[in-house]
């Protein structure tokens, strides 16, 4: 049996993500995309440049790491492949074709799920000459960070995530109300403030914004402050990679043990188009 080499890899920053080199995901082999999973379960996020794949192709690389998942908001996902949502400032015949400025703000996706999502993934197909950038946060290296006494403080903890909170008080798309329809299929949860990953038990200081609507056992404002000062720990530059983008980049982070947020461009001067992908999660513990 012919033995497989070992993928070629460099960190994205020291001790965190890896960026996969000399695969064409066209043509790799259903062993060498296994290894590609095999990396992504153990660095927190991986990039591949230089890709060119369809809607069909994505999908069919991205269900290799579980099952799909669909997507809350469907306007602005593809009428033939509605496991694709379109990240866009275009717009066409006066509409617009994606959803513009979603993302931005620190946070881990689906935190509002009782199954967030396991990991996200984002396809270049236009970007723009400088801004859009992507940030992501090792929350596994800001939770090693923590004194052991603060680690005993924190251990515990609960977060009350709520989808009906988040959409009416975020920045970006904001919405006055949820329409019932809503509001039954996005029920709000409570998850862990530490969380484990499952693939080795590595810890994880699982904050995020948006979504949080208390500490659970910890009245407000009391509570949204230290999860203000977690989120400002974790976004130190020390534990942030900041990904910049090029057409044909593939990004793919865990939300298990990341935080990320986007960033502003001139949405006048350039255009952006970006494919969003989602694989199912488990239950945070």
């Amino acid at each position: 049996m012919e033995t497989l080499e070992a993928l070629r890899t460099r960190p994205l920053k020291p001790g965190f993500g890896a960026e996969i080199l000399d695969v064409d995901l066209k043509t790799a082999s259903p062993e060498e995309v296994g290894q590609v999973v095999d990396a992504f379960h153990r660095h927190g996020a991986i990039l591949l440049r230089g890709q060119d794949l369809d809607p069909a192709g994505l999908k069919a690389f991205l269900g290799r790491f579980g099952p799909l998942e669909g997507h809350t908001q469907k306007q602005f996902t593809l009428p033939d492949h509605p496991e694709v949502y379109i990240l866009s400032n275009k717009v066409v015949d006066g509409k617009p074709i994606g959803a513009h400025n979603d993302g931005v703000g620190w946070h881990t996706d689906y935190s509002y799920k009782a199954e967030p999502v396991m990991c996200t993934m984002l396809y270049a197909v236009e970007v723009p000459a400088e801004g859009s950038d992507t940030l992501l946060a090792d929350l596994c290296a800001a939770y090693d960070a923590l004194p052991e006494e603060r680690r005993a403080q924190l251990d515990g903890l609960r977060l009350h995530h709520s989808y009906e909170y988040f959409m009416t008080s975020r920045q970006y798309l904001r919405v006055d109300q949820l329409s019932p329809e809503l509001k039954a299929e996005n029920p709000d949860v409570v998850h862990p403030l530490i969380r484990t990953h499952p693939a080795d038990g590595r810890k994880a200081l699982w904050v995020s914004t948006g979504t949080v609507k208390e500490v659970v056992g910890m009245p407000n404002p009391q509570g949204l402050e230290l999860l203000d000062e977690l989120v400002e720990f974790v976004t130190q530059d020390r534990f942030v990679h900041a990904h910049k983008w090029r057409v044909g980049d593939i990004l793919i982070w865990d939300n298990r043990c990341t935080l990320h947020t986007g960033t502003l461009y001139d949405d006048k001067k350039y255009t952006r188009l970006m494919h969003r992908m989602w694989v199912k999660g488990d239950r945070p513990f």
